[in-house]
């Protein structure tokens, strides 16, 4: 995928595009809608699929909103998802307290309009220019002066509730990992280098991979859940297996911040410095603090006899 940073005015390019607009942190089920909407107008053998997209949440940059200071999909990841949804460039805005002041007007003339779009594809709900002020109808009337068709795409709705971004952070930071994959379309992952940590599940026969490099990521309520490792080759993830995750503060060991580890249910081996996706199914148990290590270790062997039963091992 092609990565062109616009900080500036908009440099012309010869393909003709279908662009399609959007934050598209999660890459959910409603963005999925979106992308596969602007593909079902395209002339594949003319055009390609680009999208518009922002370096942080509006929100959180221009109101410090906690809630939006971390992300479902990392900017990495978004790139990732995005690819695999058959994006082939994406125009990428570092969204500042500066840039949030440029006019709708200033938008459509300057960043649109020189990159020789053929359509515009957005969620119904879309709002641009400074303050958020401007509608899809604006958008419409500012394009259609351009000669850029603008497509708006229908909210998608789950339980009569349209997905959003914060609805699946919600879940998340509760733990609720089945809704959370019902939206997404696949389970919530995070994706690190595995490090260095203070080797006390080895000790205690439970060898864990620390995750490093999760900082952006919405942090998973405290506890136990069950999922999966991918370790990833030079191109790709070729090797899976089922593991217990430990989310959270280890109260048990004076643990020093949040920290997500990974037992492998079935695996020997050496993974340091190796990226890892971890994606977390169910969650199992809250994170508890006990007295003694020996109660810590009946406990993780219980959660390994259930995970494993769960996974059909």
């Amino acid at each position: 995928m092609e990565i062109i940073e616009l900080n500036e005015k908009a440099s012309n390019h010869p393909k003709a595009l279908t662009l399609v607009i959007g934050k598209f942190d999660g890459v959910h089920k409603g963005h999925q809608a979106i992308l596969q909407t602007a593909k079902s107008y395209m002339d594949e053998a003319n055009e390609l699929l680009a999208v518009m997209s922002f370096s942080a949440h509006p929100l959180w940059v221009l109101k410090q909103k906690e809630e939006f200071k971390h992300k479902l999909t990392p900017d990495n990841q978004k790139l990732h998802l995005l690819k695999q949804f058959g994006v082939s460039r994406c125009y990428w805005i570092e969204f500042t307290k500066e840039y949030a002041k440029t006019t709708a007007e200033q938008f459509v003339n300057e960043h649109l309009a020189p990159l020789h779009v053929n359509r515009i594809v957005v969620g119904e709900g879309f709002r641009f220019g400074a303050g958020g002020l401007s509608s899809t109808d604006e958008l419409i009337q500012l394009c259609n002066e351009k000669g850029i068709e603008v497509i708006v795409v229908p909210l998608v709705k789950v339980n009569g509730e349209k997905i959003s971004g914060r609805s699946i952070r919600k879940w998340v930071e509760l733990g609720l990992m089945e809704p959370v994959h019902a939206v997404l379309g696949r389970p919530f992952t995070v994706t690190g280098k595995v490090i260095h940590g203070q080797k006390m599940g080895r000790k205690l026969g439970f060898p864990t991979v620390n995750l490093g490099d999760v900082d952006d990521y919405v942090n998973p309520k405290p506890g136990v859940y069950l999922g999966q490792i991918g370790i990833h080759n030079e191109k790709d993830i070729t090797e899976y297996y089922d593991v217990l995750i430990s989310a959270g503060y280890r109260p048990t060991v004076s643990g020093k911040g949040y920290l997500i580890e990974a037992y492998l249910l079935n695996y020997s081996g050496d993974l340091y410095d190796k990226t890892v996706s971890v994606t977390f199914l169910r969650y199992m148990r809250d994170e508890v603090k006990f007295t003694e290590l020996d109660d810590l270790v009946k406990q993780m062997e219980k959660d390994k006899i259930d995970g494993e039963r769960l996974m059909g091992h």
